[in-house]
This record gives structure tokens, C-alpha cells and sequence, in this order.
């Protein structure tokens, strides 16, 4: 919990995938659920990769989800940040990607998102579909 900065609601990722320390800001349900966890050694989720691996696959079956990676979650995020429209320097601050490609490579937007995002620029007497 050393790492949890609950006034700046951020935390600090020491070890991560780029080899590169970074912080990132905590949505407010994200920061609820790290001030629910018990206080032990430091840990936020004190779990062994092994327990992670073994109660992903667990929670996979209970939802009979054959093909979906945990890595997957990270795509989707990532998408959905867009969809909420933050910008690429934001996603990129959260997700840690250096490279703007990479970044947009893990987006996936979703076409009836997108759709309902172009019916909001569209005054309202303008967005009468054809009969």
C-alpha cells in the first residue's frame, strides 16, 4: 500500500511490463477497492502469479468464457478509455505504451459507440434519420 497515494489518487507501478517505473491516477471505484483490502505486508493483492493464473482460469469456467486471455482485459480498457474520450498521452499515461502505433493497435472501438458519439454532434433537428 506504500505505493497507493490516496490523496493524489494515484499509484506508483514500480515493476511493469516496459521495465520502467510510472504512476498512474485511480479511477474513485478502483481507489474504493484498494482501501477495502486488508492491510498486510504492503501488498495491495498479496497473490502469486500462479493463484492469479489459477483463479482467472476458475472465474473463466464458472462463465463458460473459453477465449479470453487475461492480457485481453488490458485491449479492452484500453478502448473503452477512448471511448470515454481521454486523449492519447492519457491512455498512453495509464496503459504505458511509448509508442502512439502500438497504442492504437490495442484499441478497439466499439461501432454502435461510435455511432451514438456522431448522433451527439448533430443538432438535434439534423439527426432525424430518413423515412
Amino acid at each position: 500500500m506504500s505505493n497507493v497515494d490516496t490523496k493524489a489518487r494515484t499509484a506508483r507501478l514500480p515493476m511493469t511490463k516496459n521495465g520502467e517505473p510510472r504512476t498512474v491516477p485511480l479511477s474513485p471505484e478502483a481507489l474504493s477497492i484498494i482501501l477495502r483490502q486488508p492491510k498486510g505486508d504492503g501488498l495491495v493483492f498479496p497473490m502469486s502469479p500462479n493463484a492469479l493464473r489459477l483463479s482467472w482460469e476458475r472465474l473463466k469456467r464458472r462463465a463458460a468464457i473459453v477465449d479470453l486471455r487475461f492480457h485481453d482485459l488490458r485491449h479492452e480498457a484500453i478502448s473503452r478509455f477512448f471511448e470515454c474520450g481521454l486523449t492519447i498521452p492519457e491512455v498512453s499515461l495509464i496503459s504505458g505504451h511509448k509508442d502512439p502505433r502500438m497504442l492504437i493497435r490495442y484499441t478497439h472501438l466499439k461501432p454502435e459507440n461510435l455511432a451514438a458519439k456522431l448522433e451527439r454532434l448533430v443538432p438535434e433537428t439534423e439527426s432525424r434519420t430518413p423515412e
